[in-house]
């Protein structure tokens, strides 16, 4: 098994779980309330922000002008390609650029951004590749089961949203990060595979939570006291 497929199949029951989450069922059906949608857009055009600049350590930490480039190529589709469709959706919501950036961060989002940033930061290449993978391959993988249900993808609101994670332009960014992410898995030690494959769980674990953040529209915080 290459790396990319270990690092999944030790996330797989994390990744199927997702399929079965309320806000990716009720998009599914076209049941999921617009707030909630307007309240995830928010929450991930701030998150791909920090998205961004883990890419951005690939620049800084590439040895050679390839991985510089690989990694800046990145930091633009990022930019001015992902973040188009959640521009689309900001205007089609009635959310202006200066309202999404100047929205607080839920602590989810930002426990996530922070812990993919210090594995980037402390780490080399492969941890910050590795901490960026879980997101980009598991929104193809949410997007392709969802374009797989009829009539999901031509919802008159959702739908743009499935085909932009189904489209060429994003699954052929996926496959140039796992190419690179199982050339850098070539020869590496049992101690460095398990390394990177708790960062792979581990950024699993948070896109799950960050499923529930948005459904729930903020962060659950539950005391002992019940409060």
């Amino acid at each position: 098994m290459t790396l990319s497929e270990k690092l999944r199949a030790a996330a797989a029951d994390i990744w199927e779980s997702y399929l079965r989450h309320p806000f990716i069922r009720e998009i599914a059906d076209g049941s999921l309330p617009v707030e909630k949608f307007k309240y995830y857009m928010i929450q991930d055009y701030l998150y791909l922000y920090d998205y961004s600049r883990v890419f951005a350590l690939g620049v800084v930490k590439g040895g050679d002008p390839e991985t510089m480039r690989f990694f800046a190529d990145f930091v633009y589709s990022t930019l001015n390609g992902e973040m188009n469709i959640h521009r689309f959706y900001m205007a089609r919501l009635g959310i202006s650029r200066e309202e999404a950036e100047n929205a607080k961060m839920a602590l989810t989002n930002v426990s996530y951004t922070h812990y993919m940033l210090s594995e980037g930061q402390s780490g080399g290449i492969a941890e910050l590749l590795v901490s960026i993978l879980s997101c980009a391959l598991s929104y193809e993988y949410i997007g392709r089961y969802l374009a797989g249900i009829d009539g999901a993808a031509d919802n008159e609101f959702f739908g743009e949203w499935i085909r932009g994670y189904v489209s060429d332009e994003y699954t052929e960014g996926n496959k140039r990060l796992i190419e690179m992410t199982d050339r850098l898995g070539q020869g590496i030690s049992r101690q460095e595979e398990d390394h990177l494959t708790e960062i792979f769980v581990n950024c699993s674990l948070y896109e799950s939570r960050f499923w529930d953040m948005a459904y729930q529209m903020g962060d659950q915080v539950q005391s002992d006291a019940g409060i």
